[in-house]
């Protein structure tokens, strides 16, 4: 017989399985494990670090990015002194801790604006060479350091200049509660700056040694360090938990600079920097597993499937055999005994049937004579039914583990960590967008600063060229005049009407009813009245900065209310979900745990600071179930759900293979035996299944062999006496 075929492979299966779940319940239930800090809130360390990580690379990728192409731009024109040069960069960008010009040839300092560079790390003979006008770090003299971008100035007949800037490691809009500490760490674990509270010698000791744990990490491979199909953040990224005292526990995360996509690199990447934290909570003992209900649910598993069990031996598997043995009897000419007819279902059409084969056979009575007589009386309770009642005893167990036990109530405990970590990632992404902005004005600004009276119009194109080619964040880019005339443009269509003149505020949104909203930054054009330089910002570049893990779902909502952007599927413009209305406040950032049906965390945080995008008056909203977390009411519902979803799994794997290979065949065979019981000597009976099924069917093709010879020889000895 087949191993896999046949009945008893599938009950032997569900047995084993059913014993197994029993043994994973009682362990994942049965072991008391008290958790101090919910992994939920190591986790929220490490999104804190990723979100301090693409901080500090987009800055200093954007401050590189914007000192090339300021020097650039200054080269394409006529030649200008060197504190013209600082003066319109310096009005333009306000980013660099310090800017200076030289001389390449001659070293001699032109200009310099802010603190001073520190010019003496910079070999001048080596500029030419590969990556001579690479940036580096450098330490300087009080111990902090600086990351030293240089741009080559040239102009023709003139010696070339060296343009200059420093930039601090300081993670740029970051908010930090009062017990939080935030540092940047270099490939050897060193800490090249750090911010928060960190006054204390417990403080940076754990910082100190965060910082080595975190460079160690940082130095392996992005897609091994993760566990396989986790993806999320591009670099290497984790959670540390450090020393006790009382019931306070520092914990912390960890994240390399990695660029935004897999595999690919920019300038801050490449420096091997990774920003590591720290922060105290409060320890509090929450009890993962309840050792009577994990013993309760596995002895009932125990009870129930037992009963399954013997409901699938006693009234399928045991009837089954039995046909088997009794057909087998039947071929080899044992006669003489009656059939033992099963009771339920099929097994018991197929018993009636080969009693009344056997008198046919015994010729205890005339052919088909007992058709009518009792073996039709089967058809009562078939197998199908039997299965179904050990689904249904297998499902009173497995349901209510997946929908209704250990269902957290709405009262159930968040960290306050996880809610004070919502609140000021929300905070760190509206200062993103708003630097985004502003940053997209500003580049904005300093092509307009550079585009004069006599600019052609291919001239304007080229340099709109390069500006979209260099920064994604703009769907389109054009010069439009002070009658509304579109001179220039570079990048998609853009949404501008014709005669419409540029408008008066530094950025603006339109597009109300439309699909998309459209974001407007406008720069005017020096010396040339009413003209200006426009940007469209691409709408996927700012729902790209919102989308960041752990946050659940954000919006950037202006100041009626209305959708601008988001990390997922939005409608433009529509009106933000009710529940959040009471956390908006134009005025500083709030979170609150949400209860009711569904348990959520919500925070709202306005996009203040300075910049142009203040005009805007927005702010960036997110919220999240709280089921989602990693918190030990939850993750004993996701066990408890998960316990019955193997139950079900189980079930549903052995009871349809069961199906398959027994229930349908043992129907067919039924209709068949009863069709030989009735007289049919014609129908061939071929065995589909090498299993107790396929045996009885091979053996009621030799009883029809029989039969037929049996009737051949009732036929000869006619024919004969008819003869005589």
């Amino acid at each position: 017989m087949s191993l896999i075929g046949g009945i008893r492979p599938p009950i032997a299966v569900l047995s084993a399985l059913l014993l197994s779940l029993a043994g994973i319940t009682a362990l994942t239930f049965g072991k008391t494990e008290n958790v101090l800090v919910p992994k939920a809130v190591l986790t929220s360390q490490q999104h804190f670090a990723e979100d301090g990580a693409v901080a500090l690379r987009a800055s200093l990728d954007e401050s590189v990015t914007d000192l090339n192409r300021t020097a650039i731009l200054f080269s394409e024109g006529k030649p200008v002194s060197a504190d013209a040069v600082l003066d319109k960069t310096g009005s333009v960008y306000q980013k660099w801790s310090g800017t200076a010009v030289i001389e390449i040839k001659s070293g001699k300092l032109l200009a310099a604006r802010g603190e001073t560079v520190p010019l003496t790390v910079i070999d001048r003979t080596k500029l030419s060479g590969k990556d001579g006008l690479k940036p580096r770090l450098v330490r300087l003299q009080n111990g902090q350091t600086r990351l030293i971008a240089l741009a080559l100035l040239s102009w023709k007949g003139q010696p070339q200049q060296l343009l200059i800037a420093s930039s601090n490691l300081k993670v740029p809009g970051m908010r930090l509660s009062e017990s939080r500490g935030i540092g940047v760490v270099d490939s050897t674990g060193t800490i090249l700056s750090s911010d928060g509270a960190l006054d204390s010698e417990r403080a940076q000791r754990e910082l100190k040694d965060f910082a080595t744990i975190s460079a160690k990490k940082s130095r392996q491979n992005p897609i091994s360090s993760k566990e396989p199909g986790s993806g999320g953040y591009a670099g290497v990224s984790g959670s540390l938990t450090g020393d006790a005292s009382g019931d306070r526990r520092t914990v912390g995360g960890y994240a390399s600079l990695a660029a935004s996509e897999p595999g690919e690199s920019t300038v801050a990447s490449g420096l091997g920097l990774s920003i590591v934290t720290q922060v105290g909570v409060t320890e509090r003992a929450s009890q993962l597993a309840r050792p009577a209900f994990g013993l309760a649910a596995a002895g009932a598993l125990l009870v129930i499937g037992a009963l399954a069990i013997a409901v699938l031996l006693g009234t399928v598997q045991r009837p089954l055999i039995r046909l088997f043995l009794e057909s087998r009897r039947l071929t080899r000419g044992d006669l003489a005994r009656p059939v033992t007819v099963p009771r339920f279902g099929e097994a018991a059409r197929i018993g009636g049937a080969l009693e009344r084969l056997r008198q046919q056979l015994h010729e205890e009575s005339p052919e088909g004579a007992d058709g009518a007589s009792g073996a039709r009386g089967g058809r009562r309770l078939g197998t199908r039914a039997l299965v179904a009642v050990s689904a249904v005893l297998l499902l009173t167990w497995s349901v209510p583990l997946t929908l209704l036990l250990n269902r957290p109530s709405s009262s159930v405990h968040i960290p306050a960590q996880v809610v004070a970590d919502q609140k000021a990632r929300t905070e760190t992404i509206s200062d993103r967008v708003r630097r985004a902005l502003n940053e997209g004005h500003a580049d904005l600004s300093a092509v307009a600063a550079l585009i004069g009276n006599r600019t052609s119009a291919d001239d304007m194109t080229a340099v709109l060229d390069r500006t979209i080619e260099e920064h994604p964040r703009y769907a389109s880019v054009y010069v439009v005049s002070g009658d509304g005339e579109v001179l220039a443009r570079a990048g998609h269509e853009p949404h501008h009407s014709s005669g419409e003149r540029p408008a008066d505020q530094p950025l603006k949104v339109s597009g109300h009813g439309g699909k998309k909203p459209v974001i407007r930054a406008t720069a005017p054009l020096q010396g040339k009245a009413g003209a200006a330089v426009v940007g469209e910002f691409d709408i996927d570049f700012v729902n790209a900065l919102l989308r960041r893990d752990g946050l659940g779902q954000v919006r950037v909502i202006d100041a009626k209310g209305r959708t601008i952007a988001g990390n997922s599927g939005y409608l433009a413009f529509e009106k933000m979900p009710g529940h959040l209305s009471p956390l908006v406040d134009r005025k500083q950032a709030h979170a609150k745990v949400q209860r009711g049906d569904d348990v959520r965390i919500a925070a709202a945080a306005p996009m203040t600071g300075g910049g142009v995008a203040k005009v805007l008056d927005w702010s960036v909203v997110s919220w999240q179930p709280a089921s989602r977390l990693d918190i030990p009411a939850y993750t004993l519902q996701n066990r408890t759900v998960l316990v019955g979803l193997l139950g079900l799994t189980a079930a549903a794997a052995c009871l349809g293979w069961l199906h398959i290979v027994v229930v349908r065949p043992l129907r067919a065979l039924a209709d068949q035996a009863e069709a030989l019981a009735d007289g049919d000597r014609r129908t061939v009976l071929f065995p589909r299944h090498h299993d107790e099924v396929g045996a009885v069917v091979r053996s009621l093709e030799l009883i029809r062999q029989q039969l037929q010879g049996q009737q051949r020889g009732r036929d000869g000895a006619r024919s004969l006496a008819g003869r005589n």
